[in-house]
């Protein structure tokens, strides 16, 4: 038998239901808003005639997109630092993870310091580039000529992540360990099948927050990569902002959709895989970060 709310009961889950719903309007009206800007007329998008549901609904926006080659080269490029840069960060994360999780390490306190010391106090803007410029000169030296791998390699540290790594790893049994060894189980071996199966969450969540940082990422890539055909989508999509901003370019437009239209259209696409991954790894996601972040 459901048991009868009291009266303060009823008036908070009112309250909080009501707080919860609008929260998720707002979340909600930008994507919505976007898609309608990409396939509305050009009338509707630049006189800011679009409230919410698209009108004089049209796809030439898209269709200019998907037969632009530059854009599926960018999007290529995205593709490939966010899944080596998502491996790449992921794999010495967990490493050094693991390291920092086991008490006989040496100076063990001291290596965690640094790591946290790291998020109170940043090194700055300037001393992070002066670092890509030398990583991008030892990499020419040795052959490695592809901006998109120093994009890659460069931005494999996240502080945050690695404590949430270790502080996972700490919570696997001592017991279990100690069996795999007296079985014969190197250090690697006790890692990739004790401790990486045993913590599947944290790491289905450190990956999601990598994976979507380097999708995400512009600053440093605009920075480093100076080869247009290089440039990730995000680059692009910027580069196309500046274009269709440009009076002069705008005076000669004579199409049926808003130079606006194209940049939502581009915005849609960007963020589709995304969302698409973003299910199936929703079930980890609040496991693994009250897992990581209990310590």
């Amino acid at each position: 038998m459901k048991r009868k709310l009291e009266i303060s009961e009823l008036i908070f889950k009112i309250i909080s239901y009501t707080l919860l719903t609008i929260f998720a309007i707002c979340c909600l009206y930008p994507f919505v808003y976007t898609i309608s800007a990409a396939v509305s007329g050009e009338y509707v998008v630049r006189y800011n005639d679009l409230i919410l549901l698209p009108k004089d609904i049209q796809f030439e926006a898209f269709s200019r997109m998907f037969n632009n080659n530059m854009f599926w080269n960018a999007y290529t490029n995205t593709l490939f630092l966010t899944f080596y840069g998502t491996i790449w960060s992921l794999g010495i994360s967990i490493l050094g993870a693991y390291a920092l999780s086991k008490k006989r390490l040496l100076f063990r306190k001291g290596f965690n310091f640094f790591l946290v010391f790291t998020m109170w106090f940043s090194a700055g803007l300037v001393p992070q580039y002066l670092n890509y410029l030398d990583t991008k000169r030892v990499f020419n030296a040795v052959g490695i000529m592809d901006d998109k791998w120093l994009v890659v390699i460069a931005m494999g540290m996240a502080a945050m992540n690695i404590i949430l790594l270790r502080n996972s790893f700490e919570g696997v049994p001592s017991e279990i360990e100690e069996a795999a060894i007296v079985d014969g189980a190197t250090e690697m071996q006790v890692l990739w099948r004790v401790y990486v199966p045993m913590s599947k969450s944290i790491i289905a969540t450190v990956a999601l927050f990598f994976g979507i940082s380097r999708w995400n990422g512009y600053f440093w890539a605009r920075q480093m990569i100076s080869n247009n055909n290089e440039h990730p989508l995000q680059v692009f999509i910027r580069l196309r902002l500046e274009e269709f901003t440009d009076p002069d370019y705008i005076a000669g437009w004579n199409y049926n959709y808003a130079p606006d239209s194209v940049i939502y259209a581009l915005i849609v696409c960007s963020i589709v895989p995304i969302l698409i991954i973003y299910p199936f790894i929703q079930k980890y996601f609040a496991k693994g970060v009250n897992a990581g972040g209990v310590k």
